[in-house]
């Protein structure tokens, strides 16, 4: 039910709707009949229904792009307002504040609901006219329950939310599948490519909140010389060519990339675009889910703007919970599937996605509320599961072995008054000389290629202790374990990396603070056992439990155990000293973060899905090591192969005793000792630690 796409009649029938309900809605603020307090929850709700709706009409009638500067703004924070700082505190998009309010049993549901309204901002900017009748439609029929049924109870209320979801899940799905996969679905690249990138008016045409951070990145990239943006672009495209070029790909058989970034990045986004459009191809640009049934708990995936609240995000993370069974997990998947049938000719040309990541926003750690939807243990294995058929079925989609990526990073205005300088380091760090960190680091691998293990020894506060096995290579005049990592698809350059053998990986993976996909974890301790997690703690709560909890959740991703698929050797020293220079190490993204030392993945290897595609590096060895004992399982149930996940959690070098690869004969030979490197060939590496 695309709006854009239904005949002239189905049209005047939405609008129809759209006007009954919305005019129904506007008699709901004087309305009392309601007990208190679910009174005051309708009616405020019911007003910010009323100020979307005024926003839609605006948008509709052209009104909204006459607005000032000051206007938009202004409009801007009032649809953002009610779960921003302090005011989440008494929003009813807090569950705590819901709890508190409505009772326990009524204020999760209730909670739920008001957070998904909040999904009408898009409906609103997007012309979504279909998707925004439904969802008021929703409230009032909620609304219509609590005032109509004497005996109604919160079962009733959950009851309603569920047959909702599940009778308008294939037009939800679809829609979000289409927009992900469709260059039609052109809302955002139209912002990028129609506006006066220069009036940063244009920042309020997407609904997003639009917080300082989008501001005053687009008003210092909007400073650059144009010389230097298409350079930043050219570093971006570049890297994603490379991407085909290294693996052997052919991209002249591709049409379609997708771009996400963080608003703000518009005029880099736009030279990318024109960069993809002579490589022949056009530009998918998507929003990240906003709404339950599509998002993957807090993260965001496609473009976006600053959160106006990341305990908001967090506290909702898991709002599927509220309707997730066995009949909805396979509803899904097969409305996925039907959806893509219909566009296969589009996602069979599908050439991959290019990221511009962004960091510098304040360190959260988030509070872990009682009140919020939780998954129950079987939900946890229906989500799973789901995430890992969803996997199998876009991999023959989107033909993903035969897909690349690239991903780059840069701070935003909210890292500090150091951000210009630190954009210049970022910037330096993104173009640092691809040679002589392809040679430096084939110096490593020589050595590593020798090892049947490698040791790891963290010191100081680092409780560090691995065995990683390597595995054993038939013919290494041919062959080689670790990939020479520089800058195609992952930039900045600065890692080699390979999947080790699960058999014989052992120890403890220590560190004592790190932030993983923007939630901090402190002491997280993993104790792998044949390269498994065996077990797993963290000092975020005084509660062990609670601790576990967390890490399933956020870092598991709800498995019982995962993996070590991925071993590294970070080698961008010069990364490193610009985050102990600006003392911003903590905000560095993992794709920076993770070339400033060793890093080790959990989840799925680097090759997953690909790993029948042979990768070789520069000097015409082929990388052997993309399968994992586990991984293996995809030649007979690839559904035990796979875990859809995988986590860097690097080690930073101050925190390294000594990394060393030990030989079959039992010859130890040191790569690092006591943070510095000490093998023949890679001492040039240091030279960056003694600038400041």
């Amino acid at each position: 039910m695309d709006y854009m796409n239904l005949s002239k009649d189905e049209k005047e029938e939405i609008i129809e709707r759209y006007e009954l309900a919305i005019g129904r809605i506007r008699g709901i603020v004087r309305e009392e009949e309601i007990r208190i307090p679910l009174r005051d929850y309708f009616h405020k709700t019911a007003q910010f229904l009323i100020l979307v709706d005024s926003v839609a009409g605006m948008i509709k009638d052209g009104s909204y792009h006459k607005l000032t500067f000051d206007e938009l703004k202004s409009l801007n924070r009032s649809l953002y307002e009610d779960i921003m700082g302090d005011n989440y505190l008494s929003s009813y998009a807090n569950p705590a504040y819901a709890c508190k309010s409505l009772g326990r049993k009524y204020g999760k549901l209730l909670s739920f609901l008001y957070t998904e309204l909040r999904a009408t901002i898009v409906f609103a900017y997007e012309q979504q006219v279909a998707l925004h009748t439904i969802y008021l439609e929703l409230f009032l029929q909620i609304y219509g329950l609590v005032k109509w049924e004497d005996s109604f109870t919160p079962k009733d209320i959950k009851r309603v939310i569920g047959e909702f979801m599940h009778d308008y899940c294939d037009l939800l799905m679809k829609h979000r599948t289409l927009e992900t996969a469709n260059p039609a679905y052109s809302f955002a690249r139209d912002i990028i490519m129609e506006s006066n990138l220069k009036d940063l008016s244009y920042l309020y045409s997407y609904g997003d909140f639009i917080s300082d951070n989008e501001l005053k990145t687009a008003q210092f990239i909007n400073s650059l010389p144009k010389e230097q943006i298409e350079a930043m672009a050219d570093t971006f495209t570049t890297g994603f060519k490379r991407g085909f070029e290294v693996n052997r790909l052919d991209l002249s058989k591709k049409s379609y990339v997708n771009i996400r970034y963080q608003i703000g990045f518009e005029p880099v986004v736009r030279q990318a675009i024109h960069n993809f459009k002579e490589m022949g191809l056009e530009t998918i640009i998507y929003r990240a889910a906003y709404i339950a049934i599509n998002k993957r708990q807090h993260l965001k995936i496609g473009y976006h703007g600053s959160s106006p609240n990341k305990q908001y995000d967090y506290d909702h993370r898991f709002d599927i919970g509220i309707f997730f069974d066995k009949a909805f997990k396979n509803r899904k998947l097969e409305t996925l599937e039907a959806a893509l049938k219909e566009i296969k000719h589009i996602t069979g040309n599908y050439a991959g996605p290019a990221l511009i990541e962004v960091f510098g926003e304040e360190l959260f750690s988030p509070k872990d509320k009682p009140e919020t939807i939780s998954l129950n243990k079987m939900q946890q294995k229906l989500i799973t599961e789901y995430y890992g058929e969803e996997r199998l079925i876009t991999k023959e989609y989107y033909n993903t072995p035969e897909t690349s990526f690239t991903i780059i990073s840069y701070p935003i205005s909210e890292i500090g008054p150091d951000f210009e300088a630190i954009f210049e380091a970022t910037v330096k760090v993104n173009t640092l000389d691809y040679d002589l960190y392809q040679k430096i680091q084939q110096n490593i691998i020589g050595v590593l290629d020798k090892g049947e293990y490698v040791k790891i020894i963290g010191k100081g506060k680092n409780r560090s202790d691995l065995m990683v096995k390597l595995q054993p290579l038939k013919d290494p005049a041919k062959q080689t374990n670790f990939e020479n990592c520089v800058a195609d698809v992952n930039i900045p350059v600065g890692e080699v990396f390979t999947s080790p053998s699960l058999n014989g990986t052992r120890g403890i993976l220590h560190v004592p603070l790190i932030y993983l996909n923007d939630l901090a974890y402190h002491d997280l301790e993993l104790v792998f056992e044949d390269g498994r997690i065996a077990d797993y703690s963290c000092k975020n709560y005084d509660d062990t439990d609670r601790n576990k909890s967390f890490i399933k959740e956020n870092l598991l991703y709800n498995h019982e155990s995962l993996p070590l698929g991925e071993f590294a050797i970070g080698t961008n020293t010069t990364a490193y000293m610009m985050g102990k220079k600006f003392d911003i190490a903590p905000k560095l993204p993992i794709l920076i973060a993770e070339k400033t030392g060793p890093h080790f993945a959990i989840g799925d290897t680097c090759y997953s899905m690909r790993e029948d595609l042979k990768v070789y590096n520069p000097d015409g060895k082929e990388i052997i090591a993309r399968d994992n004992e586990i991984s293996l399982n995809r030649k007979s149930d690839p559904k035990k192969a796979y875990f859809n996940c995988h986590t860097d959690i690097t080690l930073p070098y101050d925190e390294i005793k000594e990394i060393s690869a030990v030989l079959y004969d039992g010859t130890i030979i040191p790569i690092i000792k006591d943070s510095r490197f000490v093998l023949e060939g890679s001492q040039l590496l240091n030279e960056a630690f003694d600038i400041i």
